[in-house]
């Protein structure tokens, strides 16, 4: 699904990634552990598009994405990837299911066409009944969980995630864990994620482990 070889990244003088390679497979769920400033969320930027390696070369499903153009690298990461972070990142003035759609409007769906998908996924996230409610409205979990359906409302056969149970509580967290997992198995979703909590990290099929910019395991 996914080659990285040979990842360099620089922030300024700090040299953050060096000569990284990963690949991940169909359906899989990897997690991506270390301590911190080792490069984890540079390397889950530089997987999932939103940033660019100085060196190297990420390929997914045969297309190399360094040779893309900005506007095609978009339009790339629109229908394949989908990312979910930290703080849901919901436009507070939108309600949950108009931040669900936004992803597929952004991609040329048409809005019938983007409020039945985003629909469906709010659906299948137990969050129908709470469709129409702002974010300041929804519980943190809610919260996460519409950030998800939007990450996933066009179908993308990647998702990334940066701690996303990090700002949670425990219930709500493991919540959010069986989620994850339960979308693997249903939609043969792969999945990679960056997180602390040693309990999802050993949940995943595979563990990266970064120390120095480098995979030390």
């Amino acid at each position: 699904m996914l080659k990285a070889t040979g990842i360099h990244k620089s922030h300024g003088d700090l040299h953050v990634l060096r000569g990284v390679d990963v690949s991940l497979t169909a359906g899989e769920v990897v997690s991506i552990v270390g301590p911190s400033g080792a490069g984890k969320t540079t390397l889950l930027n530089v997987l999932s598009t939103l940033d660019r390696a100085d060196s190297g070369s990420v390929i997914v499903e045969n297309t190399d994405l360094s040779t893309l153009r900005d506007k095609a690298l978009a339009r790339f990461r629109n229908t394949h990837i989908g990312f979910v972070f930290q703080f849901h990142q919901l436009l507070p003035e939108f309600n949950a299911l108009e931040n669900a759609m936004l992803p597929a409007l952004v991609g040329g769906t048409s809005e019938k066409e983007a409020e039945a998908a985003a629909m469906a996924r709010l659906e299948e996230l137990g969050l129908a009944a709470r469709a129409k409610h702002l974010p300041s409205q929804l519980s943190g979990g809610e919260q996460q969980r519409v950030a998800v359906a939007r990450a996933l409302v066009n179908n993308p056969p990647l998702l990334f995630a940066d701690e996303p149970s990090g700002n949670l509580d425990t219930a709500n967290a493991e919540s959010l864990h069986d989620l994850f997992f339960d979308l693997r198995d249903r939609h043969g979703l792969t999945i990679a994620l960056v997180t602390h909590n040693e309990g999802l990290a050993k949940r995943a099929d595979r563990q990266i482990r970064l120390r120095d910019g480098k995979i030390e395991a």
